[in-house]
């Protein structure tokens, strides 16, 4: 028996990364998975790795800016699989500029509403359905960027991360009355396409080792590490526990 047995998991941004990482260990626990992005093709690729290890699972093409293709997802997954017990808000992007004043007004729009308003759209297309069946599992993805950022250019990220770690507690206030947990993860530095995009193999090395120095366990993360952490607030484990940001940094030195 896993711990996540006959529960539907809705994991957008679930075709790389952290993502992915969600989606195998909760299918390894049980769950069948529903996973939505853009691209198709990751899809894909992780829902036959989620087939090979026994569980079904579905690939929905889905921009989670646009309420629309939200709501068809949501309704995708509830015609599969009758139920959504698990949301992960997944979706992220970071942009990166030289200073604020090259920042652009798009760069600006597509961090916050991918980052950000993807929470607010994602969590109200559920919401019902975890209402009417009173029980659900929130989780959003924040960054210890939210508590603090100390690079230039980079303000839409640590400001739409910020404002994930407020509708989490918002919504937990909200829909806890339905028996719903709502809470976040912050992780810091995790090795994910997110994190090498851009540079090159030497950069990628070099800003792994930049972030190995400020954390007290002297590493980096991995997806697996974050996987685990939502596995037990997706799980009855984390059933008391609502409303909080709980960062997976490795002990970050600057945040401390």
């Amino acid at each position: 028996m896993g711990k996540l047995d006959r529960k539907v998991a809705l994991i957008t941004g679930g075709g790389v990364g952290i993502g992915k990482g969600i989606a195998l260990e909760f299918a390894k626990e049980g769950a069948n998975i529903a996973i939505a992005s853009r691209n198709l093709a990751n899809l894909e690729k992780t829902a036959a790795e989620v087939k090979a290890l026994g569980r079904y699972a579905i690939a929905i093409a889905t921009d989670v800016r646009v309420k629309e293709q939200v709501q068809k997802m949501v309704k995708r997954t509830v015609d599969e699989f009758g139920r959504i017990d698990i949301l992960v808000n997944n979706s992220g992007v970071l942009h990166r500029f030289p200073s604020l004043l090259e920042v652009t007004e798009e760069s600006w729009d597509t961090v916050i509403d991918t980052n950000l308003k993807s929470v607010f759209l994602c969590t109200q297309a559920v919401a019902p359905y975890m209402i009417k069946q009173k029980y659900g599992k929130i989780i959003n993805l924040s960054s210890v960027a939210g508590r603090g950022w100390n690079y230039p250019g980079f303000a839409s990220y640590p400001a739409s991360k910020a404002g994930v770690s407020e509708l989490t507690k918002c919504y937990a206030k909200e829909l806890g009355p339905y028996n719903i947990n709502v809470n976040a993860m912050a992780p810091g530095a995790i090795v994910t396409e997110i994190m090498s995009r851009g540079r090159t193999p030497e950069e990628f090395a070099a800003v792994q080792e930049g972030f190995k120095k400020v954390a007290v366990l002297g590493k980096v993360g991995y997806p697996e590490d974050v996987a685990k952490l939502a596995l037990f607030l997706a799980s009855e484990d984390s059933s008391f526990i609502t409303g909080q940001t709980i960062p997976i940094d490795g002990g970050r030195t600057d945040r401390m």
